[in-house]
């Protein structure tokens, strides 16, 4: 259990107070900035292997991109502690985590079946398949559309009398549209149990940050809504479950939303549509390069005795044998027909979307 935030109140203040300070617990070289972690050596490899899981699953896809097998694809490589620290504080049994578009490790780490992943990127339509018992919302290809999804379960958890919380993620580009702002107000108003996570990797595709707004931090846009923001390191893992964990209490006691900001960087590309080296320049992602949180758990765990090449050995090859699994079954799956789209849309069927089927079903057997 996270400690109560106000034991390290001199870490942890609201954006409003103090913009340039995100709050942090493991700076970048592995040093804990508090007396107790908040997550013990077990739950700290548990996230490590998370993140790791999820920006091999990212590697290869790109790969397979390359090769023709997938379709336009998002990586996440760098920002996985953003995802994985989210979900770490949520009950994967009752809370919903709702992605943008790469957000894979989160999904991976709440429940969502590594091959209906590989499916999505394959084009399939049973990649949008939400297995039974899985609280998660299919990833969303419309910048910022999503977040009023996540507003919505909230909303409707709390009319029900349930504790249920939705954590939503998008990237700050999606702050500059009315897609935030209007879920946000209506959040605040009704105090929706939901956590909004801005991922703010400083660019929106080819734009950076200091074009898209003049508030000084992106939790700051919570102020007018009535919803408490807090600018986090988006690449401290312990900072973002920390902070995730304040929002859950806060959000389950009844008082409303959250808004954090993990502050990060994209050390991949922006889709593998996109040549980022354009308009990116390249010492910004080198000056990012020793802060990626997967170098920061390693020297904090080795620190503590659990790191070592031989873990690190054995981790990288369980996750490559999970992968390779997968990425053989998802290709064993039959190809779909173009009506299977619509079959997962509503639990029951409309009639517009059954009639929509059929009539797909007959064209494709004329």
């Amino acid at each position: 259990m996270v400690q109560p935030i106000e034991t390290h109140q001199q870490l942890y203040t609201f954006a409003i107070d103090n913009p340039s300070e995100p709050f942090q617990l493991l700076d970048q070289a592995g040093n804990l900035l508090t007396d107790t972690p908040p997550l013990s050596d077990e739950a700290t490899l548990k996230g490590l292997r998370a993140i790791l899981l999820g920006r091999r699953f990212d590697e290869l896809c790109i790969n397979l991109q390359r090769r023709g097998l997938m379709v336009t694809f998002a990586p996440g490589i760098g920002q996985e502690a953003c995802t994985v620290g989210s979900v770490m504080a949520l009950d994967s049994s009752r809370d919903w985590f709702v992605p943008q578009y790469r957000e894979a490790a989160g999904q991976l780490l709440h429940g969502s079946p590594l091959v209906t992943n590989f499916l999505w990127h394959m084009g399939s339509p049973l990649g949008f398949y939400i297995p039974d018992g899985v609280r998660m919302l299919p990833f969303q290809a419309g910048v910022a559309g999503q977040i009023s999804h996540a507003v919505g379960l909230a909303w409707g958890s709390k009319l029900q009398g349930k504790t249920d919380v939705a954590v939503v993620h998008f990237g700050e580009g999606a702050t500059s549209q009315g897609d935030f702002y209007e879920p946000l107000n209506l959040a605040g108003v009704v105090k929706a149990p939901v956590i909004f996570f801005c991922q703010n990797n400083n660019w929106a595709i080819s734009t950076p940050r200091h074009l898209q707004t003049a508030a000084q931090t992106i939790a700051q846009k919570g102020v007018a809504a009535g919803v408490p923001g807090i600018q986090v390191d988006g690449n401290d893992l312990f900072a973002v479950y920390a902070a995730t964990c304040h929002a859950v209490e806060r959000a389950r006691r009844g008082d409303g939303p959250t808004l954090i900001e993990g502050v990060t960087y994209r050390l991949g590309i922006h889709t593998t549509a996109d040549d980022s080296s354009r308009y990116e320049p390249p010492e910004f992602k080198e000056q990012w390069r020793d802060r990626d949180p997967v170098l920061r758990l390693q020297r904090y765990l080795e620190r503590r005795g659990k790191w070592n090449e031989a873990v690190a050995q054995a981790m990288e090859a369980d996750i490559k044998a999970q992968l390779d699994a997968a990425w053989e079954e998802a290709q064993r799956v039959p190809a779909s027909q173009t009506a299977e789209s619509l079959t997962h849309v509503f639990a029951e069927m409309t009639p517009r979307l059954r009639r929509q089927r059929d009539e797909l079903k007959g064209d494709a057997d004329a």
